[in-house]
């Protein structure tokens, strides 16, 4: 297990394929928590990528990715923090022109208070083995994160968990266009 912090307001431990009994056991806590949790956020020009050998065209696709699914669990109680994990279920293509072997892609996640500032993000690299088969599937399990309360009075509804690929500007710039194309269909 690798622990990766970015600041004192966000924890996270990022495992990827497995979780460690003591984390089963947060998760099982977790899930029987009857507050709210906070919102989980697909970030819509961030849920794809596709990396292009040339031009835009099918015939140049070398790389794809999707956020397939998302669940959370929380839990907390008085005025402690936010105890929150996420599993992420990811889909990965080889196009035409992507090459057999190891590639590593990054996705981020990030806590923000509710339609509002970034109070943490950070990113994870995932690397995904392109053997005879186009398609790959990745799970990422980020068991620990930490979201601090100012007292009991403010529930996990107030915070969003925004969740995506880092993608380039041009990347975004693409899905926003409406021409991305769905992920796995790129026959």
């Amino acid at each position: 297990m690798k622990k990766l912090s970015a600041a004192a307001l966000f924890a996270a431990l990022a495992v990827t394929g497995c979780v460690s009994d003591e984390a089963k056991e947060r998760r099982a806590a977790r899930e029987g928590n009857p507050a709210p949790c906070p919102n989980i956020v697909v970030l819509n020009e961030a849920s794809r990528f596709i990396e292009f050998d040339g031009d835009q065209t099918i015939d140049n696709v070398a790389y794809s990715g999707e956020v397939v699914n998302v669940t959370s669990t929380c839990r907390y109680f008085e005025d402690e923090p936010i105890d929150a994990g996420l599993t992420i279920d990811l889909a990965f293509g080889k196009g035409p022109k992507g090459e057999p072997g190891k590639q590593s892609f990054t996705y981020f996640v990030a806590v923000t208070r509710k339609d509002s500032e970034v109070i943490a993000k950070t990113e994870f690299p995932i690397e995904v083995s392109f053997g005879d088969n186009a398609v790959e599937t990745a799970r990422a399990d980020i068991d620990k994160i930490i979201i601090p309360r100012a007292n009991e009075t403010i529930s996990g509804v107030n915070f969003e968990i925004i969740i995506g690929f880092s993608v380039t500007p041009q990347q975004a710039i693409f899905n926003r266009s409406g021409k991305s194309l769905k992920f796995p269909n790129l026959k």
